[in-house]
């Protein structure tokens, strides 16, 4: 673990001026096939020149150095420092360019696998500050969907911004990624560019991204370049592996032996790992039994090996990693699926799982154990879609929600759960008989971007009384395209006074999010922010970079800045004042439809 700095500076180029510092940097690692998790309707490219509000004006004059929004707190595991230190000076590429014809040779100046916002992703903000901004962001976010946001922004096919070197670049998206449990996406970023393009940081990450995906065999084509570029220890294993699994099991053993000498625990568990996964192809040790007696850390080699192995790690190493180890887990192909469920739903919770991926890794367990009774966990979940007629359906959703009565004790993610049920929840016809679900309902749906689908349940939340209705409304009135459902100053009034004694900070969150979508306005606004002791960040240097890059029509620098504000992990330490800034920003860049669904996570997540 490493110690984050007492005062961590992050700098902004706002024209002139980027400070630099060192960076502490966590390891991740995932397995699985990207997948979008955006609704039919979104992930439209952002116009370049939408206009916008004048709140905005306050952005600083060009050449203004500003200094950004201080970074959470977080642990961290270390990758190399000196790996990702900015200053390195630019050399030339490690591997020869000679195995493809130039004609076969893509360029490197411009990747990304999707289209995504478009080439104007990040316009023409400054690479360092980018790159600095990357680096130093603590994940997860608070929000799932300001998490899936930014995983579009660092997929887009952008060219590399001013003051970075290509190589760099990615490598700086694809760690990010990998550390938001976004391995999928840290494979296609490093796989877009050919070997000898790579520098050392770019190997580093590649080397990463192979582990994280428990793909052993793609740590190959970098082994023997990336050993001459690195001296870390996991490329004499890596080169020793890839000889046995290419059938040249002399040269494995050769190469095992030597590693053997280079350690200090020449029996020790990654030596083991190695010897077990050449036994795969019939060098090393097939039988070799892995002892983690002793073991107190889960490396990028540890948790790739054990997961292409199929071996299991011990659950006390995987709490030591973080909530992103569980996604990662949740993709590992060569473990059962029975064994993926709970990581997945942490997975989900953090956005890298959709509502499709958990229906199918329930059905995948289900179908591995022959068991679908109704307290197993497919069962559970397929009581839900198939139930006798909704109140049925229904009923089995609220089970999921509200967790095991007979395991209260255990933790539970209620959000997740709903996220599980979403297309379930949609498959429910409006009915005044469901009434007191309807939040629970209405939340599943915009978990899954199904704003559309939860709309219809507008009139049902009209016809309760105000209290009863306040939940369900909260949802509606900021996560519906064209809400149905009373959005008066009387009423966002009236919730905000009932709001206020049981939850304030929801209450402050609900003002601030409706401010920023525009959908309570001028001295309405003004007053009851006032009331509530809310003041709108739109003059912090956080803010006035922010509203600068919504400017210029820059959706993925606004994405960063949003995550930047997000790096709380938690709902409840997100500033309701830097909210509004957030929801108004990414409106402003034409992401109506994020803004709306981080706005209704609020809601439903509070």
């Amino acid at each position: 673990m490493t110690r984050r700095p007492s005062k961590p500076i992050l700098a902004a180029l706002a024209g002139g001026v980027v400070v630099i510092g060192a960076a502490a940097l966590a390891p991740v690692f995932a397995q699985g096939a990207p997948e979008s998790l955006l609704p039919p309707g979104f992930g439209q490219p952002a116009p370049a020149n939408r206009p916008v509000p004048a709140a905005q004006s306050t952005a600083p004059a060009a050449g203004a150095p500003v200094s950004l929004l201080p970074p959470a707190a977080g642990p961290q595991m270390t990758l190399d420092p000196a790996i990702f230190a900015p200053e390195e000076p630019i050399a030339a590429p490690v591997a020869e360019a000679m195995e493809l014809p130039e004609s076969a040779r893509r360029s490197i100046d411009m990747v990304g696998p999707f289209t995504g916002f478009g080439p104007q992703t990040f316009g023409d903000a400054d690479g360092q500050m980018l790159s600095v901004l990357m680096r130093r962001l603590d994940v997860p976010l608070a929000s799932r969907w300001a998490s899936i946001t930014l995983r579009r922004a660092l997929l887009s096919r952008v060219a590399t911004p001013a003051r970075v070197r290509p190589a760099d670049w990615i490598a700086e998206r694809a760690w990010l990624l990998l550390r938001m449990g976004e391995a999928d996406g840290a494979r296609m970023l490093v796989q877009g560019v050919d070997v000898d393009h790579f520098n050392s940081k770019l190997f580093a990450v590649a080397g990463q991204t192979a582990l994280a995906t428990a793909d052993a065999a793609g740590l190959c084509p970098l082994a023997d370049p990336a050993a001459l570029a690195s001296k870390e220890p996991l490329w004499p294993l890596a080169k020793a592996v890839c000889a046995a699994l290419s059938g040249d099991t002399a040269i494995a053993g050769v190469l095992i032996d030597q590693a053997r000498r280079r350690t200090r625990d020449a029996r020790g568990i990654d030596i083991q790992f190695a010897e077990k996964m050449m036994g795969v192809n019939g060098a090393g040790q097939r039988s070799v039994a892995v002892d983690w007696t002793g073991v107190n850390q889960l490396t990028s080699w540890r948790f790739g090996m054990a997961s292409a192995l199929g071996v299991t790690i011990p659950a006390d190493l995987l709490t030591t990693a973080g909530p992103q180890v569980l996604a990662w887990q949740a993709r590992a192909p060569m473990l059962p699926a029975s064994e993926r469920i709970e990581a997945a739903m942490t997975a989900a919770r953090l956005g890298v799982f959709s509502n499709a991926a958990l229906v199918d890794l329930y059905g995948a367990a289900g179908d591995e154990s022959d068991d679908f009774a109704e307290t197993s966990p497919a069962g559970k979940l397929r009581a839900c879609y198939v139930g006798s007629g909704d109140p049925a359906r229904v009923s089995a959703m609220r089970a999921l929600w509200n967790g095991d009565s007979a395991k209260p004790d255990e933790p539970h993610d209620r959000y997740a759960a709903f996220v599980l049920t979403a297309r379930a929840a949609a498959r429910i016809a409006p009915s005044q008989d469901d009434a007191g679900d309807v939040a629970g309902l209405v939340g599943a749906m915009m978990s899954a971007g199904l704003d559309r689908r939860a709309d219809r349940w507008a009139s049902v939340v009209s016809a309760m009384s105000a209290e009863k209705g306040d939940p369900a409304w909260a949802i509606l009135a900021t996560g519906s395209e064209r809400p149905r459902v009373d959005l008066s100053t009387a009423r966002v009034a009236g919730y905000v006074d009932r709001a206020n004694d049981s939850d304030p900070h929801k209450a402050r969150m609900l003002i601030a999010a409706l401010a920023g979508l525009g959908r309570l306005g001028g001295a309405d606004a003004v007053k009851l922010a006032a009331d509530n002791g809310i003041t709108f960040d739109v003059r912090s240097n956080w803010a006035r970079i922010l509203m600068r890059a919504a400017s210029r029509g820059q959706p993925g620098t606004v994405a960063l800045l949003v995550a930047a504000g997000m790096q709380k992990g938690d709902w409840r330490s997100v500033s309701p004042g830097m909210f509004y800034t957030m929801i108004h920003a990414l409106r402003a860049v034409g992401l109506d439809g994020e803004a709306r669904m981080i706005a209704a996570e609020a809601m439903t997540r509070l």
